[in-house]
């Protein structure tokens, strides 16, 4: 009866999307234990004592920047879950964890149109933002618009 139960928890966590655990810990230990970064944000991260090396899994998901010894810059790139480790002079792990890349749920609005998706950024007036995941005519109508704009604002500058 156990293969079964631990079947199904890995079947309900390929569908939900949720991470495999091992018997000895739960789901709840997992998320507790991973840092948590919004894409497009940046989030200060700090070690007990001096690092010396920062690995991050896939630095396309998140990226590190050291601010100093025993202070970190987490900045999501996109969403996405990967790894930090970060070392001591003596290669002896000070952090080994999770990290997690969510969106940003704060002031936005998904609009959904069949299978398409649009985002807005509401703050209070909703305008269109540049969102992963969103329907390619609508990310491509607001990135032309923000180069666009940044080209007028750069050719006024000069």
């Amino acid at each position: 009866m156990k293969h079964k139960l631990i079947g199904l928890a890995f079947a309900a966590a390929l569908v939900t999307g949720t991470p495999s655990v091992s018997s000895a810990e739960s789901v709840s230990d997992v998320n507790n234990r991973s840092v948590l970064v919004t894409v497009d944000q940046a989030k200060v991260f700090r070690v007990s004592r001096p690092a010396n090396t920062i690995i991050i899994g896939n630095p396309s998901i998140v990226d590190a920047t050291i601010q100093d010894d025993q202070t970190l810059i987490l900045t999501g790139r996109s969403f996405g879950v990967t790894n930090l480790i970060v070392l001591d002079e003596n290669g002896d792990a000070l952090v080994d964890q999770p990290v997690v890349v969510q969106a940003s749920e704060a002031n936005t609005v998904r609009i959904y149109r069949r299978d398409s998706r649009a985002t807005m950024a509401c703050s209070p007036v909703c305008e269109p933002t540049l969102t992963i995941g969103d329907d390619n005519r609508a990310f491509d109508f607001a990135s032309g618009q923000i180069q666009v704009r940044n080209q007028l604002s750069l050719s006024n500058s000069n």
